[in-house]
């Protein structure tokens, strides 16, 4: 089985979103590389938000990676590291060894 830069990406957006859970503290909290994901596709989009259905916080409106096309997704790859650069992210191995195979391939 050969790796895909279709398959390759989404490996490389959980990287990094693991790299910015373990490294940065958001207002006060410890987040998830799920809640990473969300928050970034947020920026991302712009979207809303709602009050959740008993009004005890919000949900994000929006769409998920899997409908992004390959320029979104890009873009969204883009804004993390920007943010990361911008709070001092450390990238891991696993970051690194999927941005090098991009690179080789996924042009």
């Amino acid at each position: 089985y050969t790796l895909s830069l279709h398959d390759a990406l989404p490996i490389l957006l959980w990287a990094l979103l693991t790299d910015v859970s373990d490294q940065v503290n958001w207002y006060g909290r410890k987040l998830s590389p799920e809640d990473w994901k969300a928050v970034f596709t947020a920026g991302l989009k712009k979207y809303g938000v709602v009050p959740n259905l008993d009004k005890s916080g919000f949900v994000v409106l929006g769409t998920s990676t899997s409908r992004m096309s390959k320029a979104e997704f890009s873009e969204l790859i883009e804004l993390i590291y920007s943010f990361g650069a911008e709070h001092n992210v450390q990238w891991s191995g696993d970051t690194k060894l999927n941005e090098e195979f991009i690179k080789r391939w996924g042009q």
